[in-house]
């Protein structure tokens, strides 16, 4: 089940970096929902590799193909199948690679535990494998909206050292996101971010950076105590895309630095229910979504494949010097953005189906 997650909105990607195809069986999607596969393909368009010069080269349309579980426009409440070719396919970029390990990739791990690996790409270990995520995040996050009125945006908010400025989360939107090709709001610091990310791609090196992402007007009661807490499991589904190395939610790391008493989030009275007048929070306490919106960060480090020759050994221990080939974004941030989107959907749409249990007959939590 590695490839598999999710309790009740259940997702299993395959495919590797350099096969034929990538995809993913979606099992749990409500039946008679109206789905095409242009709901899906947005969120692909904004993943795909080649999309402006901070990305990889690798040219990839990315089209995916409803497979299964939709008949005249509806799903069918039946396992959905999405697939999506490789077209841009170069394998024999990684022919000197195949007896070096990369230094900080999977290449290592992956031989160890399997005794074999896909020697092209990093196989399952690459970020292509998160297409699968992305088209099935679609599915969930289109229920999510049409339902429940859920809202999911992510953006940059650092590239190495240049931060961004304090967003809106109440306001900010993926039009206002994509207005830059790093994916950052703040128009200065996305110019010195594309700045720094072209430097790097020049030195043949890479950097990493952090996406925030907010989630609004999430249904108060969702997460199961108590190891499925609602932070507990974004950071499950966070930490699980590639390059990852961090997560923190709410006042995060920050909240450390205060008081009890400056910390606290008051309860008010929001229309027809309780709220917090503040959301050092992040939209959670006790596990459970309260209503407010959640707000984390996700912390990427600077891709492992980079063009500089690095001194190291190959896998019977002789020195030898590694120039990896290939096609590599030099920071990942910018397409991490819709991953990042997708996961917290697939998150929010099983909980919403896990607490749905506890009412008879609605897909409404209690």
């Amino acid at each position: 089940m590695s490839s598999t997650f999710g309790t009740l909105f259940r997702v299993s990607t395959f495919g590797e970096s350099h096969c034929k195809g990538v995809g993913a069986v979606v099992d749990g999607c409500p039946p008679n929902l109206e789905l095409s596969e242009a709901d899906i393909q947005r969120q692909l368009d904004r993943r795909r590799p080649g999309q402006s010069k901070m990305t990889t080269d690798r040219k990839e349309a990315d089209q995916v193909t409803i497979l299964s579980g939709v008949e005249n426009g509806r799903t069918l409440g039946t396992p959905i199948g999405l697939f999506v070719p490789n077209r841009d396919q170069r394998p024999g970029d990684y022919a000197s690679m195949s007896r070096t390990p990369r230094p900080s990739h999977a290449d290592y791990t992956y031989q160890m535990k399997f005794g074999i690996r896909a020697a092209s790409g990093g196989g399952r270990s690459s970020a292509r494998e998160t297409i699968g995520r992305v088209a099935a995040g679609a599915i969930a996050e289109k229920v999510l909206a049409e339902r429940y009125g859920v809202q999911i945006v992510a953006w940059v908010s650092a590239v190495h050292e240049v931060p961004a400025m304090a967003v809106e989360m109440e306001t900010i939107t993926r039009e206002t996101v994509d207005q830059s090709a790093v994916r950052c709001p703040d128009p200065i610091a996305a110019g010195r971010m594309m700045t720094a990310i072209q430097a790097a791609r020049d030195a043949k090196d890479s950097l990493g950076g952090v996406v925030a992402c907010v989630c609004r007007n999430v249904p108060v009661g969702l997460g199961e105590p108590v190891f499925d807490k609602l932070e507990a499991l974004l950071a499950h589904a966070m930490l699980s895309i590639p390059a990852t190395k961090g997560f923190e939610i709410g006042s995060g790391f920050g909240g450390t630095l205060l008081k009890g008493s400056q910390h606290n989030d008051p309860f008010v009275q929001k229309g027809d229910r309780l709220g917090t007048r503040t959301n050092n929070s992040g939209g959670i306490q006790g596990g459970i979504s309260n209503g407010e919106s959640i707000n984390f960060r996700v912390a990427f480090k600077p891709p492992a494949t980079i063009g500089q020759a690095q001194a190291t050994v190959d896998f019977d221990g002789r020195d030898t010097v590694l120039e990896a080939k290939g096609r590599h974004d030099p920071c990942v941030v910018p397409r991490a953005v819709p991953i990042v989107e997708s996961m917290a959907a697939l998150v929010l749409m099983d909980c919403v189906l896990r607490q749905a249990m506890r009412c008879t007959g609605s897909l409404r939590p209690c």
